[in-house]
C-alpha cells in the first residue's frame, strides 16, 4: 500500500498543468504596400489563432504621408511647373499573449519583401523586458569603458 500511495502523488503531479509565464508580445508591421501588409497581418493572426493564443488586432495606425514638391525645370527658367510626389507609410499593431518560445513558430510564416516586422516582448503592461538592439547599441556595448 505504501508503494501505491507513493506512486499516486507522482501521477497526480504529472497531470497538473505547468505554469508558463505569459508575455505580452507586440508585433509592429510597416509597409508602403497595403495589400502585402494586410496579407502578412492575416497570416500572423491565423497562425496565432491556430495555436489558441489570445490575439488583439490588427490595430490600424494613421497613415504617414510624405510629400515632396519639386520644380520640373532643372535651370529655373520658363513657366513655374511643379511635380508632386507622395509616399504613404501604413502601420499595423498586433498584440499577443503567449510564451516567448511560441513567437518563433508564429513569425516563421513567409513575410512579403517590403513589409518590416518589429517584435517587442514585455512581461506586464509596464515592464519592458526585451527589444531587439540596434547595431549602434551593439557597438557601444563592446567599447571598453574608461574609468
Amino acid at each position: 500500500m505504501s508503494t501505491a500511495a507513493a506512486a499516486a502523488p507522482n501521477k497526480k503531479a504529472a497531470f497538473e498543468p505547468e505554469e508558463v509565464s505569459l508575455h505580452r508580445i507586440r508585433i509592429t508591421l510597416t509597409s508602403r504596400n497595403v495589400k502585402n501588409l494586410e496579407k502578412v497581418c492575416a497570416d500572423l493572426i491565423k497562425s496565432a489563432r491556430d495555436q489558441r493564443l489570445k490575439v488583439k488586432g490588427p490595430v490600424r495606425l494613421p497613415t504617414k504621408r510624405l510629400n515632396l514638391v519639386v520644380r520640373k525645370s532643372p535651370c529655373g527658367e520658363g513657366t513655374n511647373t511643379w511635380d508632386h510626389y507622395e509616399m504613404r507609410i501604413h502601420k499595423r499593431l498586433i498584440d499577443l499573449h503567449s510564451p516567448s518560445e511560441v513567437v518563433k513558430q508564429i513569425t516563421s510564416i513567409s513575410i512579403e519583401p517590403d513589409v518590416e516586422v518589429e517584435v517587442t516582448i514585455a512581461q506586464s503592461k509596464n515592464c519592458l523586458l526585451y527589444t531587439s538592439p540596434s547595431p549602434r547599441d551593439m557597438r557601444r556595448s563592446r567599447m571598453p569603458s574608461s574609468a
